[in-house]
């Protein structure tokens, strides 16, 4: 392998043993590994899981990482509880890093600031006086209030608010506007990012961030039971009362006789989960809705093997579920918005417009239908959701695409 450079990289979330924001921290590592030597970054309360999974999956790239573990000193991190205050430990973790890697007296050539990946939170790796990659960036959309009316007010005016102070970061905060004049390279998970932040085009790369591993699909072994699978968590960002509701419509239209070969499972806990469930009853469809709680990522695979669609109704700027359900094959039902459907097309599914609540349920019944009574169609969209899975969202093509930047600079 031809390595050419040494990267930084600040990963501040790694845990190769999760999903989400830490999977792709630990994803996005081993890619920059396969064509460049990586000095990685992240917190302390890492180190314990990276060792422990580098022992135990052994892998050639690893002789071209190497971590530095690094947290600012407890009494500037005491009030930091899980989840609680992750935002601004985030922000004051990334100033303090530049101080970190000045003292290290470490040789690099670039430098690249992986996760978070909020394209509203600044970034100070510029300050190292190095070529400077960010991202991927991007941001969850506002979700349209249509959507919100079936849920407790309190949910509309947390994202309004939420909306609020991304809009007074991409427009007040010197800092961010700085990170955007000093980065070398910026990489966009979609074209909604340039619009807030006013990118010039030279130094823009529009890449989706999530990617998923090859976990070698057969398109010809299927469940003969038609069977649509959503996962993630039971909350109105993931639209799972469009997905109900959407399947509803289209069961509910079908023979009795017929009915007992569908079925819709939905994978994940949180919040909402009582809210779902009365749904589904109020709709009389409890018989072919099944509900999964959490469980582990390889059973989650197993089920995606045996599925037949991906229903996936949601409101955020990402999901790395989408490049999952597509390695299986899966044709997937998403919404027209800056998140799955700036990048699912009509060769591999359906992106739902966003209109009146109540067409949106119908035309993603409608979807559900087309597929179910046109097999073919079904085979078809199968066979390009696999290929659009191998062209964009294996996690090859981000250390292919990385590599480039790399070159360039």
């Amino acid at each position: 392998m031809n390595k050419n450079k040494t990267i930084l990289a600040s990963t501040y979330a790694v845990n190769p043993y999760k999903g989400s924001e830490d999977a792709m921290g630990w994803n996005f590592i081993i890619q920059i590994a396969r064509f460049n030597k990586v000095i990685a970054i992240t917190r302390e309360n890492n180190q314990e899981n990276i060792e422990k999974y580098m022992l135990e999956n052994p892998k050639e790239e690893y002789k071209n990482i190497q971590f530095l573990y690094f947290d600012l000193p407890y009494y500037m991190r005491f009030w930091k509880k899980g989840g609680r205050g992750a935002m601004l430990y985030y922000l004051m973790w990334q100033k303090g890093i530049v101080g970190y890697i000045k003292k290290q007296q470490i040789k690099y050539d670039i430098v690249h600031n992986i996760n978070f990946h909020n394209d509203w939170t600044p970034s100070y790796l510029w300050k190292l006086n190095k070529p400077f990659v960010w991202g991927p960036i991007g941001h969850h959309p506002l979700i349209p209030s249509q959507y919100l009316k079936p849920y407790h007010k309190k949910y509309w005016i947390k994202d309004r608010m939420t909306w609020l102070i991304k809009k007074t970061f991409w427009n007040v905060s010197l800092s961010l506007k700085k990170t955007v004049e000093k980065a070398d390279v910026i990489y966009c998970m979609n074209e909604s990012v340039q619009e807030v932040l006013h990118i010039k085009p030279e130094k823009m790369v529009i890449f989706p961030s999530v990617a998923t591993e090859d976990f070698g699909c057969d398109l010809n072994v299927k469940s003969n039971k038609f069977t649509l699978i959503s996962a993630g968590r039971l909350v109105p960002l993931k639209g799972y009362d469009l997905s109900i509701l959407g399947f509803a419509s289209f069961i509910n239209e079908l023979p009795q006789e017929e009915r007992k070969n569908c079925e819709l499972v939905i994978v994940g806990s949180g919040e909402e989960l009582n809210f779902y469930k009365q749904l589904c009853n109020e709709h009389d469809i409890d018989a072919y809705v099944k509900f999964v709680e959490w469980i582990d990522r390889q059973e989650l695979m197993e089920l995606f093997r045996e599925a037949a669609i991906f229903l996936f109704p949601s409101h955020e700027g990402a999901g790395m579920v989408v490049a999952e359900a597509l390695s299986f094959g899966l044709p997937v039902i998403c919404l027209k918005n800056c998140g799955p459907g700036e990048f699912i097309d009509k060769s591999c599914g359906y992106a739902i417009p966003i209109q009146n609540y109540k067409a949106t349920v119908s035309d993603i019944g409608k979807a559900i239908s087309e597929l179910y009574n046109n097999p073919k169609l079904k085979d078809d969209m199968s066979e390009k959701a696999r290929l659009k899975f191998e062209e964009k969202f294996h996690w090859n093509r981000r250390g292919e695409m990385l590599h480039t930047i790399y070159s360039k600079l």
